[in-house]
Parts: structure tokens; sequence; C-alpha cells
């Protein structure tokens, strides 16, 4: 489960979790993006602490586990990149599954690579609540898997905001 996790919150442990009971997978790997391409570093907390943030999110959870594959890398997060390692270290019998929010899919035609992406791993697109899957180009919805959750609508942006606006994050991360 790639992502800038800025910070980690409850929607995304709850997706993972959701995903890998749904759909039989033995562990998730949560992978924090370093240096997300498509993000104005100012936003971002520091990739160490967005790291450890996602160590202790996940702590609780004996199938989670949380890889610093972008962080000891050099260069800008491509998922692309983070496959190829991922498949690299695992071998080829593995089956490996990206997960990410559906709604990432509306820009995902931008990431580097993302056809050959699409090639190279399974993708799972997990729903937000009241996120319209028609909002997905149809081209990617024929080539990921289209996964619901039951979920809460947490978004890190607002986890933020919330902060920067001295309000309570209580059960929101």
């Amino acid at each position: 489960m790639g992502g800038t996790f800025n910070p980690i919150h409850y929607a995304h442990l709850l997706s993972a979790e959701q995903v890998r009971d749904g759909l039989g997978y033995e562990k998730i790997l949560f992978i924090p993006s370093a240096r997300p391409p498509h993000k104005d570093p100012r936003d971002i907390i520091n990739p160490e602490h967005r790291y450890q943030m996602t160590c202790l999110a996940t702590a609780g959870n004996p199938y989670f586990e949380v890889s610093r594959i972008e962080l000891d890398r050099v260069g800008p997060s491509y998922a692309i990149q983070t496959i190829k390692d991922l498949q690299a270290c695992y071998g080829k019998g593995c089956d490996l599954a990206f997960i990410i929010g559906a709604d990432l899919l509306i820009e995902f035609k931008t990431w580097k690579d993302y056809d050959e992406l699409l090639n190279v791993c399974h993708f799972i697109a997990t729903t937000r609540p009241s996120y319209c899957f028609g909002n997905v180009p149809t081209d990617l919805r024929a080539r990921a898997q289209l996964f619901s959750v039951i979920g809460v609508d947490i978004s890190a942006t607002e986890v933020r905001e919330r902060i920067r606006a001295g309000r309570s994050i209580r059960y929101r991360a």
C-alpha cells in the first residue's frame, strides 16, 4: 500500500485490513513515499517522521509491515521503480498488488510509466465514502480492480487542516 501517509490515519488502516481480509492477502506492506513527485515538498512532513508514524500506526496488526524501500532510495519516489525493486526482492513467484485510493486513478496517467506499471503488477483501487467510480477513466477501470471498502471519510488533508486550526484530530489519525 503506497502513499504519502502525511499523516497516516484510520481510513488507511481500515482499507488495508479490508483488502487483506477480503482478497486473502498474506500481508500488507505499507510504503511511505519519500519524495512524491506530484506533491509540493513544503506541504509534506519529513519522510523519516512519516515512516515512524506508519510504524506506530501498524504495530498492532501482525499482517501489516512497513518498508523503507522508498526512503532509502535516492531521487523521486516513482511507483514503477518501487514495484520493480519489490519484484527483485520477493521473486517472480510473489503476487504483488499495489493498493491506492480510487480517487488517485483520476491523476494516474500523470505517473511515471503508468502503462508499464499496470502491466507489471495487479492494481487495487479502494473506494472512499461518497466517491463515484464513474470519475475513474474507463480504460483504467478496466485495468484496475475496484474494491469497495466500508470506510470512514477521513483524509490526510483534513487532518493537516485541523492541526493548523488547532482543532482535535482525536479518532482521525
